[in-house]
């Protein structure tokens, strides 16, 4: 693939917190006038961190990079759920934390490592039945009624802090495909109990790290990226 170092490059991004990935996607075009230009794995609009964007014969890459390991860190809460398993939505459950002991937390820790199956949020970008997943939870399609796929994931690490229960603070380095909220919620079902996410960040893709991203607000389109 031959290159033109003005018109293909790929950026790091700082995402911020309610932002789509399709909105970051429109401003770093407008603002670099760029003519072709793709996001290389979506983010949640409450979640922030790392984006990649490809432009020009870059975006040919962008399947490169959505398949390198992902690293997040956040915070989730045990004890109530929302349908979006996040703060999108309103709490609908509440549940007892007071049986949940240290020899429990780290159980379900070592359970959600290695190769897992999971079951892709009803509020996602999941495509079922020629329809996104979250435009079906939105007119009050069910779980149960989607019957949704299970998926494969891996989780490479997970380390947590509870020290302030039922905060669960974590770090995860997980595949491609891999989804936290359901991670998340797994968590909680194998306690028994219940759980949502409070804050979720992007900190890595491969080697790149949200360190080196640039913000939305000072973004130069001379600070470009060189694949490693």
């Amino acid at each position: 693939m031959e290159l033109n170092l003005i018109e293909d490059k790929f950026y790091l991004i700082d995402k911020p917190k309610t932002w789509t990935s399709f909105d970051v996607v429109r401003k770093i075009k407008n603002i670099g006038k760029f003519k072709k230009i793709g996001h290389a794995g979506t983010l949640d609009p409450l979640a922030s961190g790392l984006l990649i964007l490809c432009v020009g014969k870059y975006t040919k890459k962008i399947e490169y990079f959505q398949s390198l390991p992902k690293t997040y860190t956040g915070t989730f809460v045990l004890g109530k759920t929302t349908p979006s398993i996040d703060l999108e939505t309103d709490f609908d459950e509440e549940f007892s934390v007071d049986h949940i002991t240290t020899e429990m937390l780290e159980n379900a820790r070592v359970s959600l490592l290695g190769d897992i199956q999971q079951v892709p949020p009803i509020y996602s970008a999941v495509k079922q039945n020629g329809q996104r997943l979250y435009v079906q939870a939105r007119k009050g399609v069910t779980e149960k009624e989607l019957d949704i796929k299970i998926r494969q994931a891996i989780v490479y690490d997970f380390e947590m802090d509870s020290s302030s229960f039922p905060e669960i603070k974590f770090k995860i380095t997980c595949s491609k495909g891999t989804y936290i909220r359901s991670m998340v919620r797994d968590f909680g079902y194998f306690l028994n109990s219940g759980a949502y996410l409070k804050e979720l960040i992007r900190t890595q893709i491969g080697e790149y790290s949200l360190d080196r991203a640039q913000s939305i607000e000072s973004f130069s389109a001379d600070q470009h990226e060189i694949l490693l």
